[in-house]
């Protein structure tokens, strides 16, 4: 079954949509909740990640769908058909689009398209069964496959961000750490010319000022 349904625009992991009533009968959907919202998190860095996925998370699989620099994404039970996970993905992203499309961009705060949950209960509905005659002919549809859609697991999603983002603070680090080294390079250079060229300019000021003495007297 459909169990947790949240849409994101992937240049910043801003929740746009989240489904009211989504995970009322599981104890730990708050767990699942942050992985989904980590999974954002990470899909916002642009790693190049695919545009369809399957993630694995205990009992349960995330699928998602990239289009138009939004994500949806739902989390359904191991057993349920992925073809049908990807199609419900497919009806919300339609009507999202025909609907709010033009405001994507510009929403400036978490879940600005509440009212979407209308829609999304009533697809999810029609969803739930996959003996119905509607699901069991979208099942036998051969037009919509789905077998080259990577599977992962989500710890190894996750990591993956976890170690990109130690070597982004590494690097960040690393360039800190040089302008460091530099600025303190150019300062020994500095004194050294200093002490290098103080005595002979002193010299020169010296005999400047004995001649100008000199010039002075006579």
């Amino acid at each position: 079954m459909v169990k947790v349904t949240m849409i994101a625009r992937v240049t910043d992991g801003l929740p746009l949509v989240e489904g009211l009533d989504d995970g009322r009968d599981l104890p730990d959907v708050d767990y699942y909740k942050q992985q989904i919202k980590a999974l954002f998190k990470n899909l916002s860095k642009g790693q190049n990640d695919p545009s369809r996925m399957s993630i694995e998370s205990g009992p349960y699989v995330f699928h998602y769908i990239i289009e138009g620099r939004v994500c949806y994404l739902t989390m359904c039970d191991r057993a349920y058909p992925k073809k049908l996970a990807f199609q419900y993905l497919e009806d919300l992203k339609n009507e999202f689009e025909r609907v709010n499309g033009s405001q994507i961009e510009t929403a400036a705060r978490p879940y600005a398209f509440i009212k979407f949950d209308t829609f999304i209960q009533k697809t999810k509905k029609s969803y739930q069964d996959t003996r119905t005659q509607r699901n069991i002919a979208k099942l036998n549809d051969e037009l919509y496959e789905v077998h080259q859609i990577m599977t992962r697991n989500v710890q190894e999603v996750l990591g993956v961000g976890e170690k990109l983002d130690q070597v982004s603070q590494m690097s960040s680090r690393l360039t800190s750490e040089s302008r460091i080294y530099a600025d303190k390079a150019r300062d020994l250079n500095r004194q050294a010319l200093i002490r290098k060229w103080a005595p002979v300019a002193i010299v020169i000021g010296v005999v400047s000022l004995l001649f100008w003495v000199k010039t002075k007297i006579w």
